[in-house]
Order: structure tokens, then sequence, then C-alpha cells
């Protein structure tokens, strides 16, 4: 079985694209050879800034002949008087068959023409000329370009193309306006070390004729040899390496023959805080920091930067990278002497020359808001008058970096140098620490704030910027377009809340902030979206379970949500787990059977106690006590369920009892079963329905109380049976 090689050479591609591309490759490639029935034995993909290659190994020299059935037009327009009309000899001349060959079968929309048809496989060769302009060229991206002047566009302009089915080169070629590309077996060596072109005997041989041209056309093994000489590099001058995937990754698609120099900048530099240094080499250029100490996150005066070029010019390669280095750390020195100079607050002046947003007024605006939400929040918290006095300091200070010189040059250390010049102005260590945490999380997968100072300021920060930013016309996210991130920001918001468990009411909070009726609901309705998508997406939970707890259409358990985020967690990921064990199933045929019936009646959804509400005079069965009693016992175990729910909205209290409360809501809805099954189904049973009305009622009472019961813990109307 022959084996197909593409490679689509480039002038060199951006980092970013080249993962993108072979994702694309991967995800799309099987299905469209599937549909002409050539599915290869592998599919190896290869990439390098100046390449994109696949190679299909174990490839169907040609499809496999195949019977296809055609159906045509209704038996009644393609035969009339049982002779053929136009419609059936045109049926058949389309096909390319006699009429004689149509058959007539029944069908659900009655009879209809069909037509079995031999069809021959075409050859592997003819069908992949078709299919390749359409790989590369359905291929998606930022920022691609045309070039020359034609209407091709691609990232960077295409150079070569290499098409061989074994040794044979399939004939491809579309024109760029004044510019032809040709299918060729000629691929591109190192511009450096192999400036030659290179010739691909076949297929077969691409990886070995690419390597003796000093070409690593597998990324993975790239990636593999980046990570061990860097590592090893750094041994050499007794420390080790600082790889950061995203580092490794983007200069595993900068390269193509990768080779660790290991430079050296002067030790007083070392004077800077660690992350300013590491800024300079990681973000601007693209160096391993070296340490001295894991733990600690000490530096050495060193970097290992991964060449491109000759293996033997490391040393001058070296030398240049570190006249870079010296000229970049010399700047941030200055910079960092200079802010010194007076203290943070200082500089909070300076903040009302920065634009927040151009109808929101300056960053010194925003200050000022997000400084009474922090305080509304440690107000709900109850926190204490120390830890106050620290998230006022920590929100009035939190962006006063902003307008140093070093975040001024390096806007990835806001924060950060925040935290530093903190420090260095004698502030406390606490609102130091919160300054830099109030960003936290920046991204996915970022650590979350510690500090209760940090974990308020950053809420603070990021409900002002939702509800400044939902006030404006036309600037609230829709589909894919979220300039501001608010979404993120929500996210942030719910995760921060989660993993700190602080007790906030976030709908008084919005109410407070927001004001205006409009504006609350659309920003509640954008925070239940967002806790729809955090429940089902990143805890796992079923979707029906989901809605059990956000309330669907419910405007009560829709609030309750928003009042307290802790207890819709503990309430989502409870449901899951007695899901997952069973004891959900064992109540939910008795709660839900209630919960349908209970809608009948007209007793409220909030009332537990049976007095006043149901009347023993009435009961004509014995189930009916036994029900009464059974709601009588209980009322303590919904009662405790009910004091779990307001534990994290007065407090920071730990929720390690809300669990085993709803465990004892769910065992007593256990224990009830049996009464409520004799109720409806038992020798004793009764007709909910009866004729009397006050009986009517006084039944669905007790049905309508049971369902008060559970919706303690969830809307069961919402859940779907496992």
């Amino acid at each position: 079985m022959p084996t197909f090689l593409l490679e689509v050479g480039t002038e060199e591609l951006p980092a970013d694209f080249l993962d993108h591309a072979l994702q694309q490759w991967r995800d799309r490639l099987p299905q469209s050879l599937g549909d002409q029935l050539l599915t290869p034995e592998t599919l190896e993909l290869y990439a390098t800034p100046r390449r994109l290659a696949l190679l299909l190994k174990g490839l169907p020299a040609q499809q496999p002949d195949r019977e296809e059935e055609i159906k045509g037009p209704p038996a009644k327009a393609a035969f009339k008087d049982g002779k053929p009309t136009k419609a059936a000899v045109g049926f058949a001349r389309k096909q390319g068959v006699a009429v004689e060959a149509l058959e007539v079968r029944p069908t659900e929309k009655g009879d209809f023409i069909f037509l079995r048809k031999q069809i021959a496989g075409r050859p592997a060769a003819e069908i992949l000329t078709e299919l390749v302009p359409q790989w590369i060229f359905a291929l998606e991206g930022r920022r691609f370009m045309r070039w020359a002047d034609g209407d091709l566009r691609f990232p960077r302009p295409i150079r070569w193309l290499v098409t061989l089915l074994d040794d044979r080169v399939l004939p491809l070629m579309w024109e760029n306006g004044s510019q032809t590309v040709k299918s060729d077996r000629l691929s591109r060596g190192h511009r450096v070390l192999h400036p030659e072109p290179v010739i691909v005997p076949q297929a077969g041989d691409y990886v070995e004729c690419l390597g003796a041209a000093y070409i690593e056309v597998d990324p993975t093994q790239r990636q593999t040899k980046i990570e061990q000489d860097v590592e090893a590099a750094a041994q050499k001058v007794n420390g080790y390496a600082e790889i950061s995937p995203a580092l490794l990754q983007e200069v595993t698609n900068l390269v193509e023959y990768p080779t660790a120099v290991v430079g050296k900048f002067d030790p007083e530099f070392l004077q800077l805080p660690a992350e300013v240094s590491t800024t300079v080499m990681v973000k601007h250029q693209r160096y391993f920091p070296v340490l001295k100490n894991q733990e600690t996150g000490e530096l050495l005066p060193y970097f290992i930067t991964v060449s491109n070029g000759d293996p033997a010019s490391s040393d001058i390669i070296a030398a240049g990278n570190e006249r870079v280095i010296r000229a970049r750390l010399a700047d941030a020195q200055f910079f960092y002497n200079a802010d010194l100079a007076k203290p943070l607050e200082s500089y909070l002046p300076q903040l009302e020359k920065v634009t927040f947003q151009e109808d929101l007024g300056s960053v010194r605006l925003k200050v000022a808001r997000l400084s009474k939400i922090a305080l509304k929040i440690a107000q709900q918290l109850q926190l204490s008058a120390a830890e106050t006095s620290t998230i006022a300091r920590a929100a009035l200070l939190c962006k006063a970096d902003l307008v140093t010189q070093m975040v001024y040059e390096f806007p990835e250390l806001q924060g950060v140098m925040g935290e530093n010049y903190a420090r260095a102005s004698q502030e406390p260590e606490a609102v130091a620490t919160a300054i830099f945490e109030h960003y936290l999380p920046r991204g996915a997968g970022d650590k979350l704030p510690q500090t209760i100072a940090g974990q308020v300021v950053g809420l603070a920060d990021r409900l002002d910027t939702l509800v400044s930013i939902f006030s404006l016309t036309g600037m609230r996210p829709t589909g894919s377009s979220d300039p501001f991130a608010l979404r993120r920001a929500a996210n942030a918001i719910v995760n921060v809340t989660w993993a700190g468990n602080l007790g906030i009411n976030l709908q008084q909070l919005l109410t407070e902030i927001a004001q205006k009726e409009e504006l609350i609901a659309s920003l509640e309705e954008f925070f239940r979206q967002r806790l729809r998508t955090q429940l089902q997406e990143e805890r796992g939970i079923d979707y029906d379970l989901v809605n059990a707890v956000l309330g669907e259409n419910d405007p009560e358990y829709a609030d309750r949500a928003l009042q307290d985020l802790l207890d819709l967690r503990d309430r989502a990921l409870f449901l899951q787990a007695i899901r997952n064990n069973g004891q959900l199933d064992a109540i939910y045929e008795t709660v839900n059977r209630s919960t349908r019936l209970a809608a009948q009646g007209d007793l409220d959804t909030v009332q537990l106690e049976p007095k006043g509400f149901v009347n023993p005079e009435l009961f004509e069965k014995s189930s009916e006590q036994a029900f009464l009693d059974a709601i009588v016992e209980l009322l303590p175990k919904t009662q405790a369920s009910q004091a779990s729910i307001s534990l994290g909205s007065a407090s920071r209290t730990t929720r390690d009892d809300t669990t085993r409360n709803y465990q004892q809501l769910v065992d007593a809805l256990s224990e009830i079963a049996p009464f409520v099954n004799r109720f409806f189904d038992g020798e004793d049973s009764v007709l909910v329905m009866d004729k009397n009305p006050e009986i009517r009622r006084n039944r669905l009472n007790l049905l309508g109380l049971l369902r008060n019961h559970t919706r303690v813990l969830a809307d069961f109307g919402a859940i779907v049976k496992g």
C-alpha cells in the first residue's frame, strides 16, 4: 500500500499557528479521507517554522468498487400508463443508465424510483490532487495574509510544495497572480546549515532526508530535545532551568534545528526583583532563566537561549544575546530605581490621567468605586476591623503601580510591582500581598488568591468592571465577542468565592452597586449563565441537576442561587454524589409524584409547618395520619439543612457540615417513602383529588408540605430520572 507525502513550504510561520494547524488536520483529515473510502493505516503530522507536512502510510491505491443506491422521482411522476415519462428518462440519462434499469419500490412516502449503480473506485492519486488544496486552504487562524499580486491567503507566503505518492510526484499547480506554485520533490533544508535544495526520492524517506538537511520535522521530538538540552545546559553552570510549558512550546515552533546556548549577565542585576528579570528573559527575549534554588526561585546570572543557527557559532550567538539582555535589564534597573524614589501612594493622583474606559472616566474613579464595593463585601462577611482596614488600604493602592515606569514598560508586571513597591514603601505585608493577589487568577489554570484581603479586593475590582461595562449600551458580551473579558471576570468571581468559602450575597451586592432594575436583571442572568457553565463544565455536574439547583423558570430558586453561591455549589455536588451512589433514584419516584400533584394545590413553596394547613379531622384513612406524622418527624431534619444554607451568608465559616445536614434530609426522605407510597397505593390509599374541596385541599397540602421539604435541597421537578 502506497505512502503519500504532502509538504507545504513557506516563509517563517507564526509560532502559534503551527499547533493550531496540525490540530485542524488531525481533526479533519480522517473524515475527509474516510468520506472517499481512503483510510490510511497511519497519519503522521509534522511542522517547523517553514513547513507543514503530513505522511499517509498504508493508503489504499484506489477506492474499492461499490454499489450505490440512488433514489429518484416518485413513481407516479416517472411512469404514466406504464410508460416512462420525461422525469424517468431524464433521471436515467443523468445516471448514465437505461430506463429499464430503474426499479419501483414502496417507501413511507409512497412509491419511488430507485437505481442500483455500480461505481468503480477511483485511483487515490486522482482523489488526492482534489483533496490537497482543500486541506491547505481550509486551514484557519489569525493574521492570514495575501502576497505577490494574487488572492491566495495563508499566514505566510507559500514558496514550495512537495506531493509524493511513493516515488511519483502528483501534479498540482495553482496561480497566485503572477506567481505559480507547482508541486515537486524538492524540499528545503536549514537556511544556514544546508541552504541547498533537498531531493526527496520517496515519500517514506521524508523524515530521514530532512534530518540529513538539519531539519527536525517532528515537533514532539524537537520539544523533547530542547527540554533535555536546556536542562543539561543549566546543570553545566550548577543551576536549574525554569522551563515554562508555554515558552517551551513557543520556542519549539521557532526553530528547525535547536541548539541550547548559555549566556551570562552581570550579577548586579540580581538585585532586581526576580519577577522583573524573569519577565525580561521569558516574555521579551524567549530565554529560559537559570535558578540557583528551585524552591525559592532565586536566580543565577545566566540564561539559556535556543538557537536556530550554526552550533559552531554558539559563542558568537551567546555574546550577541548577552548584549541584548544587558540593555534590557539596565533599562529595567533604571525604571525600578526611579519608581522607588517615592512611595507607592504618591502615584495615586496620576491615575486620574489614565482612562479606564472612555465613558467611565479614569482609573482613579474606578479605584474609588471598587474601594466602596470592597467595604460592602467586608461588611457582608462580618470581617474584623483589622481585616477591613487592610482591605481598604489594599483597594486604594491596588492600581497605583499602573503609572510607574516599570509597569508602563512591562505591563505584564502590574500587581507584581505593586506588591514590591508596597513593601518598599513600608506598607503592611498583608496589603502588599493583596495588591498582587487581587489580579488572580490571571488566566486558565492560574492559582487563586489565598488571603481574605486579596480575595475581597479582587471580587470588588471585577464586580465594578462588570457593572460599569454592562451599564454602557452595546458593550455586553455577544457570541464570541467579549473585548473586556467579562465572562472571565464573572468566572473568577465564582471561583474565588467557592475556593475561599466566602459567604457573599451576590444578588444583594449587584442590587446595591447597579441600582437600576434592568441592569440588575441583566447582570443576574449573566451570572446564572456563568454558574451553569462552571457547574456543568468545570465541576462535572449533570445538566438536570444544575437545573434543579439553579431553577428553570423558578424565580425563587434563581434568587436563592445568587444569594448564596456556596449553598448552590454544595447542593449541586451533593446531588451528583447521591445520584452516583443510587440514593437519588431511591427517593425520586416518591418525591416527583408528590411534587407533580402538589402543583394542583395552592400551598406556597416555603411553608414547612403543617399546623394551620393540614386538618387531621378531615382525614378519612389511616395513611393520611401516617403521612402527617412522617412530615412532623421530617421537620427538624429539614430545618437542620436550612440552617446550613445561611452559614456563609454571615461569615467565612467553613461549611464542612453542609453535606452532613443534607444527608440527614435525604435519609429522612428515604424513611418517609413507605408512608407516601401507602398514601398513594396501599390498602388504605386515598384519592387525592376528592370531590369534597376541603378534603382535596387537605391532601394536596400534605403533598405540598413534602414538596417544600425537598425544595430545601432541590427542585425535583427539574430532575430527569436516571
